[in-house]
């Protein structure tokens, strides 16, 4: 895939320094820079890995009783009596 940018002179300048600085083309360190900001496949499945890792710890009681209390908290602060988590949606939809 081709694409053409119209880069301001400052931008410009920046980019083709950085460029010579690392030692590649202006080209090659642009998609460099692209490849290492624009998320990829590959870290979504990181993303999922970390949050397993977080559900798998030994403080899921912990995080639980935290959950519980936010929870309450939420459906306590709000200016009307419509509650956010309904009791009797625990496990349906939150």
């Amino acid at each position: 895939m081709n694409v053409t940018l119209d880069l301001t002179p400052e931008l410009g300048r920046r980019l083709a320094l950085a460029a010579r600085q690392q030692g590649v083309p202006v080209d090659a360190y642009t998609v460099q820079l692209l490849d290492r900001h624009l998320p990829g496949d590959h870290q979504a499945g990181a993303l999922v890995s970390l949050l397993q890792s977080w559900m798998d710890e030994e403080n899921g009681g912990e995080q639980q009783d935290t959950g519980e209390y936010l929870v309450r908290a939420l459906d306590e602060d709000r200016l009307s009596n419509r509650r956010l988590f309904p009791p009797e949606q625990k496990g349906l939809t939150w």
